[in-house]
């Protein structure tokens, strides 16, 4: 069926409701429009799904919303879980509400028990309540840091991670099962509650989740002291984050948080800003002219599901609040509590450090420095998760710290995604921590790439929307799959691996071997003089993106080397 066939279904099929019907009407005669929505089925990944809200098989809406829960009923029921339950959370975004009550019903209709928050509540947060209630799995009702008309639908599983291989791919195989939008069971929300399958979850969660967070802090006594004076501006950009900053940094001392107060209510229309993304330097307007009023020593945001936290820190010397990567504020922390943990005696002996291909390789700096495991994993905070996994079945490593390029950490083992959250909370402390000592948190990123070296890393996101943008992207990665590139830049390739092949090659000595890493689309070019590069389309957005790290003499010579390499990347990636 051609995607003109599958718009007139939609259009006339008694299966869909006049206010489907409706909305597709309107768009009558706009074949670019027609084609976007239909011309292929919005596909449940590895994640789970993502998409523009709307009406059509490429969109989020209750029918694919539909759709994706009752094959994830099946498979749950296949496992034999359902007297488990399903924890299920969602954020501030359009349709959040009305998919996570649609989800819970599917479940219950299907026998199994569900668990959903009274409310909106972060990522981090629903992680911890799967583990905490022991449920077979958890979803959460979010498009993260996508612009405002996109939602999406992550899967978790008993671990509280999101679902990894082979799980994910037989998750996918039932969801494809479902051809019909009638094979979709439904019951009331006063039958399930009779049945005793819909539960709602409330504060008590809350009360927990902070519990062990703040169990985590190492030096309570300096965050009380210095709490009193040091000052915080803090913006949830619209989200999920202040149902917990808030009350969580009072509760540990600090007084002075200030918190935006445009952005401090949860809102799908995102009206302040065009991206609700911490990455983006737009989203800390108000927040850093807040900090200028206040004269706040840090300025924090996390995006509308909280798993991310962007950062600025003010440097005295100039006076400027200055931007953080999401390499830098991780290993900010992971350099904080790392310190603290050996100066305490209690840096496990046999701990791991976990980071992801495309973070930067201050990482490995860091562990050596403290003998720490290095692991590297795909991205994606779910490898992550999959290796934390490993270590506590086997029981032979103990996670130390966890991390990844895109804006995100984990400080302990009580959840398995990253927790913008707990980030908050780290940084807070290490701020007070250094406040201590004399210096700032931009004192300290200073004398971390004087210890280390001045790592640089940058990205590259070219956007390419639609059934056109998503085949150039493909021809992008097959062009540079096939090259032989053995020098990008100034910079020669010492070693070239495609994760998708599990191939390798030596380009110096020409010895060809496997990677040894999960199947996944990636390139990536290991140079000379701690250089680096990787493309791999983004698996959530309709984007290509490039990974660019250099390893500079100083902070001048490191960041003109890496935009020399970001162009020369760029160009290599373009052309035909």
């Amino acid at each position: 069926m051609n995607y003109l066939e599958e718009y007139k279904k939609w259009c006339e099929d008694p299966n869909f409701d006049e206010e489907t019907k409706k909305e597709l009407l309107d768009i009558k005669g706009n074949d670019e429009e027609i084609k976007d929505r239909f011309y292929k089925e919005l596909e449940f990944g590895t994640a789970g799904l993502r998409g523009i809200i709307g009406m059509g098989t490429n969109r989020m809406n209750k029918y694919t919303v539909g759709k994706a829960t009752q094959g994830l009923a099946n498979y749950i029921l296949e496992q034999g879980t359902q007297d488990m339950g399903v924890a299920i959370s969602y954020d501030s975004r359009k349709m959040s509400d009305e998919f996570s009550l649609q989800t819970a019903l599917i479940l219950n209709a299907n026998g199994i028990k569900t668990y959903l928050f009274e409310s909106l509540r972060p990522v981090p947060e629903l992680s911890f309540a799967v583990r905490e209630l022991k449920c077979t799995a958890g979803i959460m009702i979010t498009a993260s840091h996508n612009p405002p008309k996109y939602n999406g639908y992550k899967v978790y599983w008993d671990d509280g991670s999101q679902i990894v291989p082979p799980r994910d791919k037989d998750i996918i195989a039932k969801v494809r099962e479902i051809t019909d939008f009638n094979e979709i069971k439904t019951i009331s929300k006063e039958e399930a509650i009779s049945k005793g399958l819909f539960n709602i979850v409330g504060k008590e969660m809350d009360d927990k989740y902070i519990k062990i967070l703040k169990e985590h802090i190492l030096n309570p006594e300096i965050v009380s002291k210095q709490g009193k004076e040091l000052k915080i501006v803090y913006t949830p950009l619209h989200g999920t984050g202040n149902m917990i900053v808030e009350r969580l940094l009072k509760e540990l001392g600090f007084e002075n948080v200030y918190v935006v107060p445009e952005q401090a209510k949860p809102d799908g229309n995102f009206p302040t800003v065009d991206y609700p993304n911490p990455e983006d330097k737009k989203a800390f307007k108000l927040a850093l002219e807040l900090a200028k009023k206040v004269d706040a020593d840090v300025v924090l945001a996390t995006d509308p599901d909280a798993d991310r936290l962007g950062i600025y820190a003010k440097d005295t010397a100039t006076g400027e609040y200055m931007p953080y990567t999401g390499n830098m504020s991780a290993l900010l922390i992971a350099e904080y509590r790392i310190s603290q943990m050996k100066e305490k005696g209690i840096l496990p002996s046999n701990g791991m450090l976990i980071t992801t291909i495309v973070s930067s390789d201050l990482a490995k700096a860091i562990a050596a420095n403290y003998n720490l495991e290095c692991i590297e994993v795909l991205t994606g905070f779910k490898n992550i998760g999959a290796v934390m996994k490993k270590a506590e079945d086997n029981k032979d490593k103990t996670y130390v710290f966890g991390f990844e390029e895109s804006y995100g950490c984990l400080i302990g083992d009580y959840a398995r995604d990253k927790d913008g959250i707990a980030a908050v909370m780290s940084l807070c402390e290490a701020a007070a921590y250094y406040r201590s000592k004399g210096i700032t948190l931009w004192d300290q990123m200073i004398n971390i790439y004087k210890k280390y070296g001045y790592y640089k890393e940058g990205q590259v996101s070219i956007v390419l929307e639609g059934a056109e943008g998503a085949e150039l992207i493909k021809k992008m990665m097959t062009d540079m799959r096939n090259k032989e590139i053995k020098s990008i830049g100034d910079y020669k390739v010492l070693t070239f691996k495609d994760v998708d092949r599990d191939y390798m090659k030596n380009m110096i000595t020409g010895e060809e071997g496997k990677v040894g890493l999960a199947k996944s689309n990636v390139l990536y070019y290991e140079l000379e003089n701690n250089a680096w590069c990787c493309v791999r389309p983004s698996g959530t957005e309709p984007k290509i993106k490039l990974y660019i790290g250099v390893k500079g003499k100083d902070p001048e010579n490191a960041t003109v080397e890496m935009e020399k390499l970001k162009l020369a990347m760029e160009k290599l990636v373009r052309s035909e």
